[in-house]
């Protein structure tokens, strides 16, 4: 109930499981666990279990809304803004994360349109700004920091640092279609905590399931 179910139950998973951990499952065992499983979803549609939410601030995700982190499902706006809450509270508001609808309404309305979004956060005073955009069927992330990048290469330039003159470290990069919420989420996590870009995509599932279960605890856990 806590974290909702990302698994449909079925009589396979169980005797897999139990395969795993009992050492001998014989056939009268089987057979009874197979009539307990039975009798238990049976009771589920007799009566369905309370609708699944997790309630944080002024956010409300749904069991739905969790889903999208299942798979290869792309992410929604609410999994988006609600991550983007405990990346903030994470970095002690060191950090802003623009809500996913910013970029939209910046494009079609101007400034005005925007401008009392940010009524009671002053910018100037965060170490990092974090804008996620979603460009019709794709996620990507703008980030803005205090050291502007025409000043750094300017100044490495003065300083004759050819290290940075030549580029910069590329991030880890999405090779699918599907994935790229995810990418923006680890990236502003990384980016907000001052961590290294050391994933790529086959720790795509892994991280999935982690903010899943950060979702639902309405926080940031230590990383493995």
């Amino acid at each position: 109930m806590k974290y909702g179910s990302l698994i449909p139950l079925r009589k396979n998973d169980v005797l897999r499981h139990l395969k795993g951990n009992v050492a001998c499952l014989c056939l009268f065992r089987k057979n009874t666990v197979l009539s307990e499983v039975t009798r238990y979803r049976a009771a589920i549609l007799q009566k369905p279990i309370p609708s699944f939410q997790v309630v944080y601030k002024k956010h409300t995700l749904t069991l739905d809304d969790l889903l999208t982190l299942a798979d290869q499902n792309w992410l929604n706006d609410q999994v988006m803004n609600m991550y983007g809450e405990l990346i903030m509270e994470s970095s002690h508001h060191k950090v802003h994360f623009l809500n996913s609808f910013f970029h939209r309404q910046l494009m079609t309305k101007g400034y005005d349109g925007v401008k009392r979004w940010t009524k009671q956060v002053d910018l100037f005073s965060k170490r990092l700004l974090l804008v996620p955009i979603h460009l019709e069927v794709h996620w990507c992330l703008v980030t803005a920091d205090i050291n502007i990048l025409k000043y750094l290469m300017t100044e490495a330039k003065e300083k004759k640092q050819t290290a940075f003159e030549s580029g910069w470290t590329e991030v880890p990069q999405q090779t699918n279609e599907n994935d790229c919420g995810v990418f923006v989420l680890e990236y502003s996590r990384c980016l907000a905590l001052t961590r290294p870009l050391h994933f790529s995509q086959k720790d795509i599932p892994k991280i999935r399931k982690r903010i899943y279960k950060e979702l639902c605890d309405c926080k940031l856990h230590e990383q493995d």
